[in-house]
């Protein structure tokens, strides 16, 4: 069975087209010949979303770890204006 759906028949088998979702893996719906959705169980669609590692290991791996950054803020208050 193809995963390939036409937009016509996914709506008149939208029902289908969820329970091979649900069995068979995402499913590709195309407009005009070309695939402009995929549709794919929630569990899929949330696992996708979750980053891959957290902030804290995303910064811990950064190339830029060991770089000094100098956060002082000067004193100075710029210079004097005349009304």
């Amino acid at each position: 069975m193809t995963n390939v759906w036409q937009l016509q028949t996914a709506k008149n088998r939208f029902s289908e087209l969820v329970e091979r979702a649900l069995t068979s893996g995402p499913q590709i719906v195309t407009r005009r010949g070309k695939e402009v959705v995929v549709v794919l169980p929630a569990e899929e669609w949330k696992r996708l979303q979750r980053p891959k590692q957290s902030l804290v290991e995303f910064f811990q791996k950064s190339p830029l770890r060991e770089v000094e950054v100098n956060l002082e803020r000067s004193q100075d208050t710029g210079r004097e204006i005349e009304l």
